[in-house]
């Protein structure tokens, strides 16, 4: 009876204080008090909620999403944001909110990446699959030296944020050379960390596809629930400043290791304990 009460005083508030109120809070928050009664839904579904809960620059992410962006309000814009991924510029960068917390999601395709031999038809194959966001993949035939890179200016993520980095990936049945230890790099703001031991295939899978349980970070890859394989290649922290570039690095260059069958889809950058869910 007092939470009745006191609901109930709240909701004498005028309009813009309680929108006021709630624009301080989280998406998650706001959505639950939309549940609350009809003058807290009127707030809680008001633009002047979600103008703040948007990032600062989502009409200049939005403008430059390859099909237009319709929405009639601006949760509507959030939800839209927050449920799939909106392809940018030529197609090879996407974006995504995360539902609850607000922050900004990122997957470089792989035609942003820098892959060596990357152009030699005879290394790697460009090919569009049904299965990528994407146009198009890059397709492994055959190489000894396999670095992959990508880079992403650290203003167009959310500030004062852990991300975490993710090679995104398939194994094709045939594959060779892909079950050995590599290396991955993250740098950003002067600080770079490696981490040895990273396995795109778990040792002894040669000649099949293996999957990782979900949520494994132990150095093997992990099944996600869009069909896609990921392995962490590092985390970094994005303060306020946000300055020059975040660099990512996977490699395995080991002399006289050949290697064939990788499917590479993109590098996705996510806020550190967001569990993917697509």
């Amino acid at each position: 009876m007092d939470e009745e009460k006191e609901s109930a005083s709240i909701c004498v508030l005028p309009e813009g204080c309680l929108s006021e109120a709630l624009s301080l809070t989280s998406p998650r928050d706001a959505c639950r008090a939309a549940a609350i009664s009809y003058g807290f839904k009127s707030a809680a579904d008001s633009d002047a909620v979600w103008e703040r809960l948007l990032p600062p620059d989502y009409f200049q992410v939005i403008a430059r999403a390859v099909s237009p962006v319709v929405f009639g309000s601006k949760k509507q814009l959030y939800l839209c944001l927050s449920e799939s991924h909106i392809l940018l510029d030529r197609g090879y960068l996407s974006f995504k909110l995360d539902k609850w917390s607000g922050k900004k999601w990122y997957m470089l395709g792989a035609r942003e990446l820098s892959i060596t031999w990357q152009h030699d038809p005879s290394y790697w194959q460009w090919q569009s699959i049904p299965e990528s966001r994407f146009p198009e993949v890059c397709i492994l035939r055959k190489v000894c030296w396999l670095e992959i890179r990508g880079k992403i200016a650290a203003v167009m993520l959310s500030q004062n944020t852990t991300y975490v980095a993710y090679l995104v990936f398939r194994i094709a049945r045939d594959s060779r050379g892909l079950v050995v230890p590599a290396t991955t790099i993250v740098s950003f703001g002067g600080i770079e960390t490696a981490t040895t031991g990273v396995f795109l295939q778990k040792p002894g899978a040669r000649g099949r596809i293996w999957h990782a349980p979900l949520g494994n970070s132990d150095g093997f890859p992990r099944r996600r629930e869009d069909g896609w394989m990921e392995v962490e290649l590092g985390e970094f922290y994005c303060d306020e400043k946000r300055n020059g570039e975040v660099e990512m690095v996977f490699e395995e260059i080991r002399h006289g290791n050949w290697k064939n069958g990788l499917v590479v889809e993109g590098i996705e950058l996510r806020p550190k304990l967001v569990t993917t869910n697509e």
